[in-house]
């Protein structure tokens, strides 16, 4: 009988070039596929989008997908928790897969959600002179607007000045060209992976975290991949710019770091919740520490808080004047409210307890719970963060996993979550010397959640089976990474830049 083990497998180089390259190529027929023309038409191939050709599509995106999260958990073992290789060789290899994987998908398809087409869509609103604050996609008919989702048609955007001016810039360049506007936004993400890619082990190691471990968790991680890359959302530069203004801070440079933090939170208001942590970081600076005499923390507390409140509006201010926009979008922030699944909490909650209720009034509303779980679930997420932003306020460390902690609280509780949004979470959980326990968590759900989405977008959250075999999936690719043999400590010895 032969045995199988990690040794014995494929380098994860090449699991991680041959994964990829499967996922792009099934994602023209699996992906978010075009309504009208595209790649597939061009090259008369339209048949693998639809019929037997879309199952075999299906099946070879889903396969890609199982590898790629394979091939990361074998990484994992290889490079992080069994290993004795130096840490320069890992941080190497760690980066050349996710350079492998960028290329790789690069020429794919949108995959996992039809975003992209929406935010070219808003950028061709704004440059045919209309508003998507006030008005929807459908006001302004062309080749853009066939690849907008119906959901989407006659819904305003939430996103900040930044955004827009993005998508305007990139529309007035590919005009009505909807394969070159993805091109380009795909060109978008990419430079705010990188970002992430660079600052995040640097983050690291000024925490006296892992780099390593900090890269392959919360960079290399098949959501963060996918999603950001793959899937071309706005979270890729989001979280790259707050990423590069934590870095910043951390090495006291704070009027910068806001300075890139404001700048996120104009394309999108959720990079705010930074700020206040970043705050800590400069009380810690002027002020001293906790016990340390408390005239001259609450002096620094104050000022630091004011320039980091001004600047951020301030940049904000001058990105929406100089892209031409306005400041509809803060009152479109909750606009894609219609959005169901049990990422977030109110969600969850009104899907577990309406069946009850229909069993004695078979007209009961779904939508009646859920508007009362959302409403008091806001009330619990302004609370959340208050409490999580004071108790993480010790040192640069605990501010920095209280910025995460702060994300995960307000996507739990948000009215509605997406699993991008976690990119958030994702990405610094890593710097922070992060327990064992916690680990193996966010090995764990990163598995569940990438497992849980089809290349078009649709998710398998409600499918019960699927889920406890994604589970179980999940349970033993977190085995596989930890592995039974010695493991290398979590903590990072010599510091690199």
């Amino acid at each position: 009988m032969v045995r199988i083990s990690a040794a014995t497998l494929p380098s994860c180089f090449s699991l991680t070039i041959g994964s990829t390259l499967l996922l792009s190529f099934s994602s023209f027929g699996a992906g978010a596929t075009r309504n009208r023309g595209g790649v597939l038409d061009a090259l008369h191939l339209g048949f693998l989008a639809y019929g037997h050709g879309a199952a075999l599509s299906n099946i070879g995106f889903f396969l890609g997908l199982v590898l790629i999260v394979g091939t990361w958990a074998l990484a994992g073992r290889r490079y992080v928790f069994c290993t004795l290789d130096s840490e320069s060789e890992r941080l190497y290899k760690i980066r050349r897969l996710l350079l492998a994987q960028i290329l790789c998908l690069i020429p794919a398809a949108p995959m996992l959600s039809r975003d992209v087409y929406s935010y070219l869509m808003q950028g061709a609103m704004i440059r045919d002179g209309f508003d998507p604050y006030t008005q929807g996609a459908a006001i302004d008919p062309g080749p853009m607007l066939h690849e907008v989702s119906f959901d989407w048609r006659n819904t305003t955007t939430p996103y900040g000045p930044l955004h827009l001016w993005l998508g305007d810039a990139i529309t007035k360049i590919v005009g009505d060209n909807v394969t070159l506007g993805v091109l380009l936004y795909k060109f978008v993400s990419i430079a705010g992976f990188f970002a992430i890619m660079w600052a995040i082990p640097r983050i690291a190691v000024k925490l006296g975290g892992d780099p390593i471990m900090a890269l392959w968790l919360g960079v290399a991680n098949p959501v963060m991949v996918l999603h950001m890359v793959g899937g071309m959302h706005n979270e890729s530069v989001m979280v790259g710019l707050v990423s590069l203004g934590i870095y910043l801070s951390l090495k006291k440079h704070f009027f910068s770091g806001i300075g890139l933090i404001g700048l996120a939170v104009s394309l999108k208001v959720t990079a705010a919740i930074a700020v206040p942590f970043i705050v800590w970081l400069a009380v810690r600076t002027y002020g001293g520490q906790l016990g340390d005499p408390w005239g001259p923390r609450i002096i620094s507390f104050f000022v630091s808080g004011a320039i980091a409140l001004s600047e951020t509006i301030a940049v904000v201010s001058l990105v929406t004047w100089l892209s031409g926009s306005s400041w509809g979008w803060l009152s479109q922030i909750s606009g894609n409210s219609k959005v169901i699944n049990p990422l977030a909490l109110p969600s969850l909650l009104a899907s577990l307890i309406t069946p009850f209720f229909q069993l004695g009034n078979e007209d009961f509303s779904f939508n009646t719970p859920l508007a009362i779980f959302r409403t008091v679930s806001m009330g619990f997420m302004l609370l959340g963060l208050v409490i999580v932003w004071w108790l993480f306020r010790k040192n640069a460390r605990t501010a920095v996993a209280g910025t995460a902690a702060a994300y995960l609280v307000a996507f739990i509780f948000n009215s509605v979550t997406l699993p991008w949004y976690y990119a958030s979470v994702i990405s610094l959980v890593g710097t922070v010397k992060p327990p064992h326990l916690l680990v193996r968590w966010v090995i764990g759900l990163s598995i569940v959640v990438t497992m849980a989405f089809s290349g078009s977008g649709n998710h398998m959250l409600y499918n019960l089976a699927w889920m406890v075999v994604s589970g179980l999936a999940a349970w033993v690719m977190s085995d596989l990474c930890v592995g039974p043999r010695r493991r290398v400590s979590l903590t990072h010895t010599p510091a690199v830049s």
